[in-house]
């Protein structure tokens, strides 16, 4: 008889449940050359910027800002527009905004999750962005880690989201609005990197 352990907090069973779409997610990027050139980095930037776009409100909510720590200062869109003006363009434009600050809870986490992962894994891309002459001061701010370093920060966001009191529609919810996320930065690159 085989026995499936569950993970011990929602992070992990988030983490989990979404693999397949990180991966996949994490592959197209790849392969899409984003360090390649500037020209190429600068599609990178148009991605993140849609991306970041989307959710900005999230970063302004109020119910999020309860729970989550230094969420205001977590947003990264000005970063990427202060990117895109060191490199002496502008970012495309963008559509609505996904979100506005309306959204319940659980999907947000979902989406920050996603967000706030991305960061986490921002240390090799700042590394790739160095070969084209590119720091957190010019150009890659927007994949800066935090002053406090980026584990203690992602372990920040993560305490907050295994502490939401949820059920299971709530669960739901949050791996939902993961994969969702996932799927609209594929879409993004898709679109980006395909034009």
């Amino acid at each position: 008889m085989t026995v499936t352990l569950l993970e011990s907090s929602r992070a992990k069973r988030l983490k989990a449940a979404t693999v397949q779409a990180h991966d996949a997610l994490d592959t197209r990027i790849m392969a899409a050359a984003p360090f390649a050139s500037r020209e190429r980095y600068l599609r990178f930037l148009a991605m993140q910027h849609g991306f970041h776009h989307d959710i900005a409100a999230l970063y302004r909510n109020p119910a999020l800002a309860g729970v989550v720590p230094d969420l205001a200062g977590r947003a990264r869109l000005g970063a990427i527009e202060a990117d895109f003006a060191d490199l002496g363009a502008v970012p495309p434009p963008v559509a609505p905004p996904l979100f506005g600050l309306d959204v319940d809870l659980p999907t947000a986490f979902g989406w920050l999750y996603v967000a706030e992962g991305s960061n986490l894994g921002a240390a090799f891309l700042a590394k790739e962005a160095r070969a084209l002459g590119l720091s957190d001061q010019f150009g890659a701010r927007h994949l800066a880690g935090h002053p406090d370093g980026r584990a203690l920060h992602w372990r920040g966001f993560t305490a907050a989201l295994d502490l939401l009191a949820l059920d299971d529609a709530g669960e739901g919810r949050v791996i939902a609005g993961a994969v969702a996320a996932f799927g609209r930065v594929h879409g993004l690159v898709d679109r980006v990197f395909d034009a």
